[in-house]
């Protein structure tokens, strides 16, 4: 089965310095029936002004992954941690308790555009403190998974994180380890089939909850860049 989540219905912040779209209640949008799914609590699209800031905040207890759009950011914690990721990268924050996080656009003439996910992490599961990795340019390319494999970011969740992109008329199908997955379009649009009676077309920035499936397939419509994030518990 499969329900879209349509880009025009997500929340949406406009505070001059910084410009979002909330694909789950966060901050001032607050739906009820939209509290993430499964272990994804959030997904927010974002852009900052150039040299805007988020202050020092400390987090829940979540695995926050940022991939770079346009731009560069500094992303830096009270215990003296930091790292910079740039545009076509991909960096991940495992939060500790009592730890704060800012996160600056280093740029002084350009915005900073990048797709943040955060993921209910397991206490007892270790990882690097912060990771980055470059995003090739190929097909198929998992993300983000519980071990790193194949040289992905480690997470402390049973959730693997791929991102597809596609040239317009090419397919890619995605098995399933269990019950739930999310589809995001970072950009572009495709039609999207999930078992023999689940179909659907999403538009740029448009999102699908999907369940019960084994596997979903992709075909771009246009240039497609997307995420299939696979939570199976």
């Amino acid at each position: 089965m499969m329900t879209t989540r349509c880009a025009s219905a997500c929340g949406q912040a406009d505070f001059g310095w910084l410009q979002a779209r909330y694909s789950f209640s966060f901050g001032h949008y607050f739906d009820p029936q939209l509290m993430g799914y499964a272990s994804l609590r959030v997904l927010n699209q974002e852009v900052l002004a150039p040299g805007a800031a988020f202050q020092p905040r400390t987090y829940p207890q979540v695995d926050v992954l940022n991939l770079v759009l346009q731009g560069e950011a500094e992303y830096r914690d009270s215990e003296g941690n930091h790292l910079i990721a740039r545009a076509g990268e991909a960096m991940l924050l495992s939060t500790r308790p009592g730890v704060t996080y800012s996160e600056i656009n280093i740029s002084k003439d350009r915005p900073l555009t990048r797709m943040q996910l955060w993921l209910a992490a397991c206490p007892e599961r270790e990882n690097p403190l912060l990771q980055k990795m470059t995003l090739p340019a190929q097909t198929h390319l998992l993300l983000a998974s519980p071990e790193g494999a194949e040289g992905s970011l480690q997470l402390r969740q049973q959730v693997w994180v791929h991102q597809i992109t596609l040239q317009p008329g090419v397919s890619r199908t995605v098995p399933l380890h269990g019950p739930r997955a999310y589809l995001q379009s970072i950009h572009g649009a495709m039609n999207v089939q999930a078992g023999s009676a689940s179909e659907a077309q999403l538009g740029c920035g448009d999102g699908a909850f999907v369940s019960d499936e084994p596997q979903i397939t992709l075909q771009a419509s246009t240039p497609l860049r997307a995420l299939v994030i696979d939570i199976p518990v």
